[in-house]
């Protein structure tokens, strides 16, 4: 099979969900790497790196700049006959890209792909990853994003694939067009990356409350996220979200605060290596899940653990 994996990116760095989603391509296929966006050559060498990747398409355009979905799908469209399978991040990038694809190509998307059986059937999970089920598709293209943590990611060097440059296709974007982004900066890892997460949910009382977390959570190298009650509450902001409507994680280690352990959070996150949980309340769900459970009051416990890890 002939595998189309288009990159994440932001035009300097390629974001570490392509790893993933390039080592599931190759279980299917000689793997294409397709990397859109403008002045990119940077993010091209290195997909051209990565083990595994046998082709690296570059499409540099001021219309791919911004990651606007529209022109990529028309992109993505435009290439699509020449692979059987054409595969995205299961990120935010991904769940607004790919459906448009698939509906251009008249075909399912399947979505969240965690196993891949054969060429064309895959596992994914459905009823907030209660289930999962076996999907077989006739579809001549496979178009699919696959969640990253059920994949491992791919060696990031050992590669030397060759960079193709496409001719510029004039994308204009259709109906949609960049007017800003504003970005939160942080010295914490990025959500999905880190190793150690620390979250809170409607627990914390209030954002100001996040301030407690956020302690201990600098103390381990921890990125900070959030149940959907926390966000839904107005205590931090949207992408803070952990869970099946939010971003899924996996990390090494995951701390739970003041999170009842919603099956909408726990899909999200219950993939982690070890689960700790801060509860008051030991009959929270969340306990189900945890390695380790705590039943105290948080208040008093997140100044005691950042103080013991001052030392």
């Amino acid at each position: 099979m002939a595998v189309l994996a288009i990159a994440e990116h932001d035009n300097g760095v390629l974001k570490s969900a392509t790893l993933p989603t390039i080592t599931a391509a190759t279980r299917l296929g000689e793997v294409t790497v397709l990397v859109a966006g403008a002045d990119c050559q940077t993010v091209a060498e290195q997909a051209a790196r990565i083990a595994g990747v046998a082709r690296v398409v570059v499409a540099d355009d001021a219309a791919y700049a911004h990651g606007l979905a529209e022109p990529l799908a028309d992109l993505v469209v435009s290439l699509a006959g020449r692979y059987d399978a054409v595969l995205a991040p299961a990120t935010t990038f991904g769940k607004n890209l790919l459906p448009r694809v698939a509906a251009l190509l008249d075909v399912a998307q399947i979505s969240e792909v965690v196993s891949i059986v054969a060429a064309d059937t895959f596992v994914r999970p459905i009823y907030a990853g209660n289930a999962l089920a076996t999907v077989h598709s006739v579809d001549p293209v496979k178009v699919m994003t696959i969640r990253g943590t059920a994949f491992d990611p791919a060696a990031a060097s050992g590669g030397n694939a060759a960079i193709e440059t496409l001719a510029a296709g004039g994308a204009s974007g259709g109906k949609s067009a960049f007017v800003s982004r504003q970005i939160s900066k942080s010295d914490r890892p990025e959500l999905t990356a880190a190793k150690v997460v620390v979250s809170g949910g409607r627990g914390m009382g209030s954002g100001a409350n996040f301030a407690l977390l956020e302690a201990v959570a600098d103390k381990l190298g921890a990125a900070v996220g959030a149940s959907r009650a926390a966000v839904d509450s107005g205590f931090v902001p949207n992408d803070f979200q952990v869970g099946q409507t939010g971003k899924i994680v996996a990390p090494d280690l995951y701390i739970a605060v003041g999170i009842s352990g919603a099956i909408q959070h726990l899909a999200g996150m219950k993939d982690s290596k070890v689960i700790v949980a801060i509860n008051k309340d030991a009959d929270a769900p969340i306990f189900q899940v945890a390695d380790y459970g705590l039943v105290a009051d948080l208040f008093q416990v997140l100044p005691e653990l950042a103080m013991e890890l001052s030392k």
